[in-house]
């Protein structure tokens, strides 16, 4: 399996430097940037598998960099994990909620975010590398283009087929609907946000079966995020 790329965008270059190598020692191929400008130009030239991403940075900040970042149909799926010295809740919540699947306040341990990236990418290196992901009692074969629960095949249509697939590959993160459209219908799309609602009562009832969950959840005036039942 070849390496998972990194893109880290820290501006600290004694940090940069520590964790470049440290990744690097754990078989990633790194790409580095204190400039939330570059940033967006290297995350655009070749798609990162994962984002380590300062909040305060050089140029575009961090946490528009990560809003722009989940604007782009081609990296809304890029998992991204921000280093910030701001330890306010509010700080964290807007971090999070502007599409950061993680959050580590600094000072870190590099350790500590080695472990943690390395769980992100067992979870997601399944869908890098083609193979069958699972998530709960849902599985889905992106080469077949099969999905089941339970053990038994079920009939997606291929807007749901692709919803279904976005959420496993970021199983428990929350979507909003803007996110969602996005990522499942791309940028230059003119569908309506009440579309993608329906598109999930469609996939809900696709992927029902006896005696099981609701495996969506709806986060009120967040949007949704699927979760392993």
């Amino acid at each position: 399996m070849s390496a998972a790329k990194l893109l880290l965008v820290e501006d600290d270059p004694a940090l940069s430097e520590l964790l470049e190598y440290r990744f690097q020692n754990e078989g990633y191929a790194v790409r580095c940037t204190g400039d939330g400008d570059e940033a967006l130009v290297l995350a655009s030239e070749e798609v990162p598998d994962l984002i380590i991403l300062d909040w305060m940075i050089e140029g575009t900040s961090g946490i528009e960099v990560c809003r722009r970042l989940r604007r782009d149909k081609d990296t809304a799926h890029v998992p991204i994990i921000m280093l910030t010295a701001r330890e306010a809740e509010d700080d964290r919540v807007r971090g999070l909620e502007t599409g950061a699947d993680d959050y580590l306040t600094k000072p870190f341990s590099p350790r500590e975010l080695l472990a943690r990236v390395a769980a992100v990418m067992r979870r997601i290196r399944p869908a890098l590398a083609g193979e069958t992901i699972e998530v709960g009692d849902l599985r889905l074969d992106p080469v077949a283009h099969k999905v089941q629960r339970r053990g038994r095949a079920l009939q997606l249509g291929p807007t749901e087929y692709r919803l279904l697939k976005f959420f496993m590959e970021s199983p428990g993160r929350v979507f909003s609907r803007g996110q969602l459209l996005d990522g499942v219908w791309g940028t230059g799309s003119d569908i309506e946000l009440r579309t993608v609602d329906v598109h999930i009562r469609r996939l809900r009832k696709a992927i029902t079966v006896e005696a099981a969950k609701d495996p969506i959840r709806t986060v009120r005036s967040a949007g949704y995020a699927l979760e392993a039942v």
